[in-house]
């Protein structure tokens, strides 16, 4: 019977030591290849590592919590009692003296695998997938099966580069697979108990300007109507929720593409298309699969609590003569993308004309602001009292943007999004901005 001791790799971060965290094993325990047999963890990760060999685990060489250099046997390996052929035919059979061996590396002279590499270098078996630890670990992070990626590497190891590149191919497509809307139109939900403490409700007047008349170097205009509701709402959210904004620059050329097919369309004759409605399209998909960035904090006698809204009142923050409006589409999440198109078109006329009725200022539970009609690339909105999201649109513009390893023109555009940090923490607003990214690079998904 033969022991082999393992020792800790150089997991490609260019470190030298690392921590053993956890240990997976324990003496006599059966471990076949890429096995995980303990956590490390290093200056930059935590990182599982793979067992190099299929056989018994005989003693745990070094104790959790310790720090050791690179090189140094942190396990050892006995053979197993399978013999080694009873083993898949891509790892080494036997040695040429006809004793045992471990399956993995530092296989006896003359052992034979379907694989050739030179002699320094450790030999892994096509057991499983040929990749180092911290690639495993970015693969797990990216959602990446390694099983599905083409390697690259020397001898069919798994780079970098491949993994990065296999998410990035399926970033667009793995958004398929979309939650039904509830039957429960809403619910709630302990807020924290430690919640973070608003700021101050109010700011202080500006002292009045001495040693000036009132003539033409100074105009006052009254605050009142629209502005002074709108004002008194702005300086709420803006002093109550503590705002964080997040956003990802986006290839849009596909959705300036679709829209430029519906304008043609004999469906949307009668309809102003812009893209608008593919954002407001993916928003409100976007919301179904992030549901916390629909919800609302809401001050109960009982302490404070959550609202999670199953469905989608989608405002559109409109400029008017009258000054700032966020009418509201009730019920967005029902219409397909001509139903959404129209309403889109009503609120906006509607907007305009000032004819916008209170009802449907009121009740909103997500916001769109387009600030991309202004030429403005990007911006950090406040957001709607009431609600805990709202997007900001940039203007759709054509700038170099590297497609398959060229610099091609493409139209670009920013998608931004504030949230409450009392409701939604930065994960769950990164993953809605990223989801509606993913729509606007390839809005075709969507279509009805």
């Amino acid at each position: 019977m033969s022991t082999q001791n393992f020792t800790l790799p150089d997991v490609g971060e260019g470190l030298t030591e690392a921590e053993i965290v956890t240990w997976k094993v324990a003496p006599g325990d059966h471990v076949a290849i890429n096995d995980v047999i303990c956590e490390i963890e290093t200056a930059k990760s935590l990182v599982e590592l793979p067992s190099p060999y299929a056989g018994v685990v005989g003693d745990l060489l070094v104790g959790e919590g310790t720090t050791v250099e690179v090189g140094t046997p942190i396990i050892s390996f006995v053979s197993d009692a399978v013999p080694a052929a009873a083993t898949p035919a891509a790892a080494p059979a036997a040695d040429e003296a006809g004793g045992s061996v471990l399956v993995g590396y530092g296989t006896g002279a003359g052992a034979t695998s379907r694989r050739t590499r030179p002699a320094a270098r450790p030999v892994r078996s096509s057991v499983g997938v040929i990749a180092k630890p911290p690639i495993r670990g970015l693969a797990r992070d990216l959602g990446v099966d390694l099983s599905s990626v083409t390697p690259t590497g020397a001898d069919g190891e798994v780079t970098r580069d491949d993994v990065v590149k296999q998410a990035s191919q399926a970033s667009v497509f793995r958004n398929i697979e979309t939650p039904e809307w509830g039957a429960v139109r809403e619910e709630t939900v302990p807020a924290p108990k430690s919640a973070p403490v608003g700021l101050a409700r109010g700011v202080a007047a500006a002292p009045a300007s001495a040693g000036h008349d009132s003539d033409a170097r100074t105009e006052s205009i009254p605050v009142k109507g629209v502005r002074k509701v709108s004002a008194s709402a702005m300086v709420q959210s803006a002093y109550t929720a503590p705002h964080v904004t997040v956003w990802k620059e986006v290839d849009a050329t596909r959705t300036m593409e679709l829209v430029k097919r519906l304008k043609t369309s004999p469906d949307y004759a009668d309809i102003k298309v812009s893209p608008l409605l593919i954002v407001a399209r993916a928003v409100i998909w976007a919301v179904r699969r992030n549901p916390m960035v629909n919800a609302a904090w809401v001050e109960a006698e009982g302490g404070a609590e959550i609202a999670v809204r199953h469905y989608v009142n989608l405002g559109i923050a409109a400029a008017t003569p009258r000054g700032l409006l966020v009418p509201n589409i009730k019920d967005a999440q029902d219409l397909n993308m001509r139903e959404l198109a129209r309403a889109l078109n009503r609120l906006t006329l509607t907007a305009r004309e000032g004819k916008t009725p209170p009802a449907d200022q009121q009740g909103g539970t997500i916001t769109i602001t387009n600030i991309g009609v202004f030429g403005m690339d990007a911006g950090t909105p406040i957001i709607n009292p009431g609600e805990a999201g709202i997007v900001a649109m940039g203007t759709i513009s054509q700038k170099p943007w590297v497609v398959d390893g060229e610099v091609r023109p493409r139209y670009v555009t920013t998608v931004a999004g504030s949230f409450d940090h009392r409701v939604i923490d930065g994960d769950g607003m990164s993953r809605f901005i990223a989801d509606v990214a993913s729509i606007l690079e390839e809005p075709a998904l969507l279509v009805d």
